[in-house]
Order: structure tokens, then C-alpha cells, then sequence
């Protein structure tokens, strides 16, 4: 006798393991060539702070003074209670350099935002946000068809980013604090 999770083709198999009724994990430790992913830690704090204070990383973001060291301590707090932060190290030393967050998880909608995204600035223009997202989108995908990405209208660089990614503007709403961004998709995970 077949038994339905030892056949993948069995419907019943199939239809038990839709992404759809999976839970969404939003702190999964994730590792490519170049960035691992893991869930941000209290003790990451003054590492990722290191980091975030250079201002130029913020200059385009809606909040400019992230770089401040109580902004960004308000904004550090707000992550860890997300349960969705997550700490991005460089695999050829390990050090922090960035961060970026699963979001708004809609099993109905069966979409996930992610976002918050910041990259010491050491780490632009050099593959490390693309396989970032790429890591974060394999794995949204495995529960989600849909991944948005809310970007204000200033931040070009991040328009840019997504765009290089797949993504495609949808629209534009206001964000979890009233602010103007525009909506991203993306339905696939990017080449």
C-alpha cells in the first residue's frame, strides 16, 4: 500500500504539502557563495551599528538619520521584535554586513514582503544585495507566489536593485508608517 508522503504523485501527497499551508519561517539561516543569512541576535547590535553608521547608506531612505545611534538603536529594537530580522555575513570572514527582514506574511494572498534592506556600502555594486534577495526570495518561494517590496519614490537605488532582480512596480501605497513607496513584485526567483 502506497502511503501519500512517499509519493509525491499522489494527489492527496500534494495537495497536504501546498506552500500554501506551510508556516512561513521567517528566520531561516541561509547561506550562499558570497552572503549567510541568519536571524538577528540582541548581541548583533553594535556590529550592525558599525555598519549603519555611515550616512550615505541612508541618504536616499525615507528615514535619513538611521545612521544616529538612537534612530538606529529605536530601529535595531523594532527588528528583533519583528521575529522576521535577519543578519547578513560576508562568508569569506564572517563579519556583519547588513540586514534585511521578512514582512507581512499573507497565507490568503499567499505573499510576504521583505525589506528594510541595508548593505555596508564596502559590499555595493558587488553581487552581495543580489544574492541577498536571491537567497530570501528561494526561500519566500517555498511558501509564497507572490514577494512585494515597498520602496519609497526617492530611493532610486533601490528601484534600481529590484528592478535588476525581476521585480516589476505594481502600484504605490502607503507603508507600515504612512509613507509614501512605491510596490514591487516579483513571482519567481531571479536567474
Amino acid at each position: 500500500m502506497s502511503r501519500p508522503w512517499e509519493n509525491p504523485a499522489d494527489s492527496r501527497w500534494a495537495r497536504d504539502c501546498e506552500f500554501e499551508k506551510m508556516t512561513f519561517d521567517f528566520q531561516p539561516t541561509m547561506k550562499g557563495a558570497l552572503v549567510e543569512l541568519r536571524p538577528l541576535r540582541p548581541d548583533d547590535a553594535d556590529d550592525l551599528f558599525a555598519v549603519a553608521s555611515d550616512p550615505l547608506i541612508w541618504e536616499q531612505h525615507p528615514v535619513r538619520d538611521r545612521y544616529k545611534p538612537d534612530v538606529f538603536n529605536a530601529f535595531f529594537r523594532e527588528s528583533l521584535a519583528s521575529g522576521g530580522a535577519l543578519t547578513a555575513l560576508d562568508c569569506k570572514d564572517g563579519r556583519i554586513i547588513g540586514s534585511s527582514r521578512f514582512h507581512a506574511y499573507n497565507a490568503q494572498s499567499s505573499e510576504v514582503e521583505i525589506g528594510w534592506t541595508f548593505l555596508a556600502r564596502s559590499h555595493w555594486g558587488r553581487k552581495y544585495n543580489k544574492e541577498m534577495k536571491q537567497l530570501m526570495l528561494r526561500h519566500a518561494f517555498r511558501f509564497v507566489k507572490r514577494v512585494v517590496f515597498h520602496i519609497g519614490p526617492q530611493n532610486v537605488r533601490s528601484q534600481k536593485a529590484i528592478e535588476k532582480l525581476g521585480g516589476v512596480r505594481v502600484g504605490a501605497r502607503h507603508d507600515t508608517a504612512g509613507r509614501d513607496s512605491y510596490v514591487y513584485e516579483i513571482t519567481s526567483v531571479p536567474a
